[in-house]
């Protein structure tokens, strides 16, 4: 892969690459292992204290001289509070999602921040666009957690941002290897944003259960749970049909919110618990069969990458 663009040229990096910012497995060791390869890291603040979010960005920087941001979900009570460590550290690329993606648009734009937000359909895709983000991320259902209610498919939705909008796209959502990247491409998008893969690596925080669960994961495996509250996608366990039997018994939203509690993910993700707890993951858990570390896994995509751009140069030639 040897690829420049506006995505590369505006985080400064070598591959068009993004490690997505997952809550209990986007630290500081991941962030700077996937910037150490020439993509972008990004440290999840979604499961991070103000205090925790500084401990990280102080280590990633010590740990790499690369670009790396962080992703904050909008709709956290303490969201302006994250904001103000990542401007107070000079942090420069901010990846924001959950939330009207002009909060805290202005503040940023003041303090040099590159600014992307994470979209489900074109309607926010444009506004993203019109309140000054630099690009934009779309991402189809596929993807692991918490998702759009259009339940828009990443194949459907790049094409869509891309035509219409002047920023650049990043595609999300079922890619978990360099075949997923190429087509994301072909799409329209000028750079992948990955998550369940990267989030089973050496370099996760996530639990060792919880990567050893996506590896024997099966193409039907995920489940899309919650849509009466915001859909969300994670591995199927006893949990996930406890929440099914809710559902279709006509729980209403309180119930299902008492039901999922506020620890889950940790449980899931953090803690192992492959029973009771959220173990977050997207459609493309169903390609991912090892463990490798960054360095191992981005050597990977690269020649599969490279291997999908042949064998469709030798398809046309065959034609």
């Amino acid at each position: 892969m040897n690829i420049k663009n506006k995505i590369t040229e505006l985080f400064s990096i070598e591959h068009p690459i993004i490690q997505a910012g997952m809550v209990w497995t986007s630290g500081w060791r991941l962030a700077s292992a996937v910037a150490e390869c020439g993509g972008l890291g990004l440290i999840g603040a979604g499961s991070m204290k103000a205090d925790l979010l500084k401990e990280h960005i102080q280590k990633c920087r010590r740990a790499t001289a690369k670009s790396f941001g962080v992703n904050i979900p909008l709709l956290r009570e303490d969201a302006s509070g994250l904001i103000d460590v990542v401007i107070s550290e000079g942090v420069k690329i901010v990846f924001t999602s959950a939330g009207h993606p002009g909060k805290f648009i202005e503040i940023l734009k003041k303090n040099d921040v590159k600014v992307v937000h994470v979209v489900p359909s074109l309607k926010y895709a444009l506004k993203a666009e019109s309140v000054g983000c630099d690009a934009v991320v779309g991402e189809g259902v596929e993807a692991g957690g918490h998702n759009g209610i259009d339940e828009l498919t990443t194949f459907a939705l790049i094409p869509q941002i891309s035509d219409a909008l002047k920023i650049p796209v990043i595609a999300a959502g079922g890619i978990a290897d360099g075949r997923g990247i190429l087509a994301a491409f072909a799409l329209g998008a000028q750079a992948v944003q990955i998550g369940t893969r990267f989030a089973v690596t050496i370099e996760s925080s996530a639990h060792a259960k919880y990567k050893e669960r996506i590896c024997k994961a099966k193409d039907n495996d995920t489940v899309l749970l919650l849509k009466r509250i915001g859909p969300l996608r994670t591995i199927k366990n006893d949990f996930t049909s406890d929440l099914i039997k809710a559902e279709l018994a006509g729980a209403d939203e309180e119930s299902l919110r008492q039901l999922l509690g506020k620890k889950r993910e940790r449980e899931g993700i953090f803690e192992g618990d492959e029973k009771n707890g959220l173990m977050e993951a997207g459609q493309g858990a169903g390609l991912i069969r090892n463990i490798p570390t960054v360095k191992e896994l981005f050597f990977e995509l690269l020649e599969q990458y490279d291997k999908a751009c042949m064998k469709i140069l030798k398809f046309d030639l065959i034609e």
